[in-house]
């Protein structure tokens, strides 16, 4: 038989073990959108950072920013207009793609986007970008689509990438979680 302290220590051992699992299942869950989030906000990872205003400085120094597009699991024709530009360091440019929806139905996808090399996440930075939200394209219709950008002038001084000639900006299209999830509800 248990003494009355044997239960009390058990109890509490019982409710220690419950709180670390469900800690532990919580941090499991917020682990995805806490890390992307952080990737965002500090360009870790190649991911460019979303800004709202323009670098103040522009420097002689020029990049050359090419561009890739992809799609995955879409009827879609997804291009860059252009294949790379050259870029002042710390100058606004505008880029374009073009997007094809070949199905007979609306389709909305979302763009993931990446820098590479790495280091120059940090410091390429989109003032507007279709990647933002989710893109609803019309059956048979072409989109062009801008991205406003500039490379922060902290890349010219960074010792990781101011020997780094060239940054390749890569979008992919993925259908759309939340767009395939709202249509599940109209139909169950």
């Amino acid at each position: 038989m248990l003494t009355e302290v044997e239960r009390r220590r058990n109890t509490r051992v019982a409710v220690v073990c419950a709180i670390a699992f469900f800690g532990m299942v919580g941090a499991a869950f917020a682990a995805v959108p806490l890390y992307k989030a952080f990737c965002q906000a500090t360009g870790f990872d190649g991911n460019p950072r979303r800004v709202s205003t323009a670098a103040g400085e522009v420097l002689g120094q020029t990049v050359t920013v090419r561009f890739d597009a992809n799609v995955n699991g879409l009827p879609w024709t997804f291009t860059a207009e252009q294949a790379s530009q050259q870029v002042r360091i710390g100058e606004t440019k505008l880029a374009f793609f073009k997007v094809t929806n070949h199905a007979a139905t609306p389709i909305t996808a979302r763009a993931v986007y990446n820098v590479t090399p790495e280091t120059a996440g940090a410091y390429f930075n989109k003032l507007q970008c279709f990647c933002f939200s989710d893109q609803t394209i019309a059956a048979g219709a072409t989109v062009e689509m801008p991205v406003l950008y500039f490379i922060d002038p902290g890349y010219a001084k960074d010792i990781d990438t101011k020997g780094e000639p060239q940054v390749t900006l890569s979008y992919t299209f993925f259908p759309s979680v939340k767009a395939a999830k709202s249509e599940a509800a109209k139909k169950g």
